[in-house]
């Protein structure tokens, strides 16, 4: 466990502002923290009214802290130092005029190139402004280097905030703040690993910024040993290859392993996937392919494993029975009646109820995952009947994060993440054992499915989310 923030600790750290895309509103402070675990990075967030906000104020004991949270956060643009901040001009200027003359004498040199951007939240603001304003901190800086627009040595914001009603802003910000840009999320890998460039994709692909925010949240970090026991086409594996994590995969689906069957894309040359269309091919594309262990047919529902905790992190997208069926393999033949054997037989299946999905999940990561490693998983739920009993638990496992992101107005999924803290061996033989899910909510087949197809009529309304919708599975 990280030693504690003193006061004294946060009174030496310099403040800077986190300022985060408008999207999944939700996994941004989750998000943050696991990757302040992943580097062992202390540091003090200061408290936000409004949960909307566009950023948030870090106390940070360095730079280089925020450079490396800014390395793997894909929910945040930029980063800056904050030099002064105030509810109006004349005290922002004023708290300017008093920073120490050494903090900011490195960046008024005439040999320096610079930049000054004005940015305002929540209303538009017209260029004869953004001029003036320019002009204003200009004169209270001593900045004396050459205006360079394209590539500015330094480069600086003047960020104002008007709350996150654009119908109902104020005349004057609620606050300013003005700092030096230090450096960009790392929002580029959503465009790189985009699902529309993809080689190999079906249906239910995992977008590429859910994929990495769920690799962070699961701490994949370089060598980690990382497993996707609902694999589909490996979305989940490409983006815990970029963070240099080994990555392997299970799934029930014949065809989606071995990439046949018809295409998922709309403008493919033939409706069948072509020979080379594969998880490894998609990893070798990205030039990930050394991080490829591999891929196999197999039942979630039937352990095919050697018992030892093996995994990092397990990183999964579970089916809901909605897009993609939930099955397992069995029959509903009489028991008497031998089935065909042969090299050929493809195994006949059965409903997988979600009830038995998640609780296998949560035990077979109990037994799988090693001490501190993670288990990232998505849970849908019905929006007007969901409580927090419908989260599977473990006595093995501690719930970390819970995150919602809306799909319908009926549905939506909950992105869990839970650490192992405690090996099963170490449990009292008087300690549950197993995981259990106190609510039935997922009892029966097709539980989700029959509250997504649920009569417009009987349906209830559940309160008003602005959260981005997303493909159901």
């Amino acid at each position: 466990m990280a030693a504690p923030i003193t006061t004294n600790m946060v009174g030496t750290w310099k403040k800077y502002l986190l300022l985060f895309a408008q999207e999944h509103i939700e996994f941004r402070l989750p998000e943050l923290h696991s990757i302040l675990a992943i580097f062992n990075i202390k540091a003090d967030i200061e408290e936000i009214e409004d949960s909307k906000c566009p950023f948030i104020v870090l106390n940070l004991p360095d730079e280089e802290s925020g450079k490396n949270i800014m390395s793997r956060t894909v929910l945040g643009k930029y980063l800056m130092e904050i030099w002064a901040s105030g509810k109006s001009y004349p005290e922002l200027y004023e708290k300017l005029r008093q920073c120490p003359s050494d903090m900011i004498a490195p960046y008024c040199r005439a040999d320096t190139t610079l930049k000054v951007r004005v940015s305002a939240f929540g209303k538009t603001m017209k260029q004869p402004r953004q001029w003036k304003l320019i002009d204003e901190v200009t004169d209270v800086i001593p900045f004396k280097g050459k205006v360079e627009l394209t590539n500015p040595e330094h480069t600086f914001y003047i960020l104002e905030y008007y709350g996150t009603n654009p119908n109902e802003a104020p005349d004057e910000p609620y606050c300013i703040h003005f700092g030096r840009w230090i450096t960009d999320g790392s929002r580029s890998l959503i465009d790189k690993y985009s699902v529309k460039k993809r080689h190999f994709i079906g249906n239910t692909s995992m977008a590429a910024d859910l994929s990495l925010i769920m690799a962070n949240q699961a701490k994949v970090t370089t060598n980690s040993i990382v497993l996707d026991p609902f694999v589909g086409t490996g979305s989940l594996l490409v983006s815990c290859a970029n963070y240099g994590g080994y990555v392997m995969g299970t799934d029930i689906e014949y065809n989606v392993i071995h990439g046949r069957g018809k295409t998922s894309r709309s403008q493919a040359r033939s409706k069948y996937r072509e020979r080379d269309e594969s998880i490894r091919t998609n990893l070798k594309l990205y030039g990930l392919g050394k991080y490829y262990l591999d891929v196999m047919v197999a039942d979630s529902s039937r352990n095919l494993w050697r018992q030892q905790d093996v995994f990092d992190a397990i990183v999964t997208d579970p089916p809901y029975g909605i897009r993609e069926s939930t099955k397992k393999i069995g029959t509903n033949k009489d028991s008497s009646q031998e089935d065909d054997q042969g090299a050929g037989h493809i195994p006949s299946t059965i409903g997988y109820h979600l009830s038995d999905i998640f609780t296998d999940l949560l035990n077979f990561a109990a037994c799988y995952l090693r001490l501190g490693g993670r288990l990232v998983y998505w849970l849908p739920v019905s929006r007007a009947d969901y409580c927090p009993s419908q989260i599977p638990d473990h006595p093995c496992l501690r719930l970390v994060a819970n995150s919602e992101q809306v799909l319908t107005g009926v549905i939506s999924r909950r992105l869990i993440t839970m650490e192992k803290v405690k090996d099963v061996q170490g449990l009292h033989d008087c300690d549950a054992t197993s995981a259990v899910i106190r609510n039935d909510m997922y009892d029966g087949h097709n539980a989700i499915r029959k509250k997504y197809f649920i009569p417009r009529s009987e349906r209830q309304k559940p309160e008003k989310d602005t959260n981005t919708r997303t493909e159901t599975k």
